[in-house]
């Protein structure tokens, strides 16, 4: 799996690094140091995915993020040395696909790009059948198998689970589930989301403190294993 990606950093090393590791995996890869600069590059060049850096100079990575959403279907990950929570949180609401915290090892860049790709060649192919180790769901007819077994699940439980198939591999925050489930104007906190996927945990036979298919991503919400 190859594709085109986009490097936006301000940091020429980090530039190089990135496009020498890329391309040993046979991506073709842009880098530009600026937002104003891949807001221009992603319309000419169309990349498949963005590796956005957060602390760029002038226009940051939160308004380049902003600027690119509406006019692009490029997946974008966020790479960056902020660590917190709330830029997670902050970077995901506002669009992003992933986020990898420097440093990084290549290994782990390179399967975040190819989930990315995943994803984006399962939205073209229309309503995929998901598959997690033995966790099947079948998205076009609306039915979820575990282990070969029939799991009936609620209307609620089966659209949250829906949601995150759809997003297979990202990191998915409280605050999209709560709009994505319950409505864009839901009132709620994340606890609605934590009992709803303890309930699908339960179905699935799943352990919570080890789970296999519904992971937690700690401050931010939820990720169904790609």
């Amino acid at each position: 799996m190859s594709g085109r990606v986009l490097v936006v950093d301000d940091e020429v090393e980090m530039q190089r690094a990135l496009k020498t590791g890329l391309r040993y995996h046979d991506f073709d890869v842009h880098a530009v140091g600026t937002g104003e600069e891949a807001v221009r590059e992603t319309a000419a060049w169309r990349p498949d995915v963005i590796l956005l850096d957060l602390g760029l100079p002038g226009m940051d990575g939160f308004a380049t993020l902003r600027a690119l959403r509406p006019t692009t279907r490029a997946g974008v990950i966020v790479v960056s040395v902020m660590p917190g929570e709330k830029d997670k949180v902050r970077a995901l609401d506002a669009g992003a696909d992933d986020y990898v915290v420097k440093p990084f090892g290549t290994d782990e860049l390179v399967a975040r790009i190819k989930a990315v790709l995943r994803r984006q060649a399962d939205v073209s192919a229309g309503e995929p059948v998901v598959r997690t180790g033995d966790l099947e769901i079948d998205l076009a007819r609306r039915s979820v198998t575990a282990g070969g077994r029939a799991v009936k699940l609620t209307p609620t439980e089966y659209e949250l689970l829906r949601y995150l198939a759809l997003h297979a591999g990202k990191p998915v925050t409280h605050t999209t589930l709560l709009r994505q489930v319950w409505g864009e104007y839901a009132v709620g906190d994340k606890y609605n989301t934590r009992y709803v996927v303890a309930q699908i945990r339960k179905k699935l036979g799943d352990d919570p403190t080890n789970p296999r298919y519904i992971v937690n991503e700690p401050g931010v919400g939820y990720r169904l294993q790609a």
